[in-house]
């Protein structure tokens, strides 16, 4: 899936959350040539995800990016849907999330779904959705690098071509991806992503690095 530069077509990306995976995501996007927006409850935190985004406030901001970046915790995300389903119609919508209960250190999800990123498919069924960025710390994500190579983010998709868009922005910030295959691989990825959190709770990893993929 890498591309050169020359041909990527940049991207309008809109990122829900500027915490730590919301603010990796942000620059990551800025350094790739895309126009960023980022919403939050704070307007002030979103400006400041990365230098040259533009910051908006949820629940009143319109969505400008035709790539939306869902930087949430799982529990958060109901509420969003709730709130911009209509605009994410048309657009590629991207899960990060690793749905977990920290009490049992189980996988969380509602009853009859096998992923996060399924329940975000029923619930946007006019939108394409991509499992991404689940798989690496935001560390690794804000640097670009883990254990001396390019971060790789894994991806997951029933669409092709979204699964394109997401990597070329991506890769248009010198960081990797894979290809994980179609959407319903999201729930190996997830528990892929879950374990590497369970061992950075335990200390068995830092939180600087986790797995790395190797190409």
């Amino acid at each position: 899936m890498r591309r050169n530069r020359k041909d990527i077509t940049m991207s309008t990306i809109t990122i829900f959350g500027a915490g730590n995976i919301g603010s990796a995501v942000a620059g990551i996007a800025v350094k790739s040539g895309a126009s960023v927006q980022v919403i939050d409850r704070n307007p002030d935190k979103a400006a400041a995800a990365a230098e040259g985004v533009t910051g908006a406030k949820f629940d009143e901001a319109a969505v400008s990016g035709d790539i939306v970046v869902l930087a949430l915790p799982f529990p958060a995300y109901d509420e969003v849907l709730a709130a911009y389903a209509d605009q994410l119609a048309g657009k590629t919508v991207v899960d990060v999330a690793n749905p977990i209960d920290f009490t049992t250190f189980d996988l969380a999800l509602p009853a009859g779904f096998k992923s996060a990123a399924e329940y975000v498919a029923a619930k946007l069924p006019n939108s394409t959705v991509v499992k991404g960025f689940n798989t690496t710390f935001a560390a690794t994500l804000a640097t670009g690098v883990n254990d001396g190579a390019p971060t790789v983010v894994q991806i997951a998709s029933d669409s092709e071509d979204a699964k394109k868009a997401v990597a070329a922005f991506i890769e248009g910030a010198g960081l990797k991806t894979v290809d994980a295959g179609a959407l319903k691989r999201a729930q190996y990825l997830e528990g892929y992503g879950a374990l590497q959190i369970i061992l950075g709770v335990t200390e068995q990893t830092p939180w600087t690095g986790g797995f790395k993929v190797v190409k």
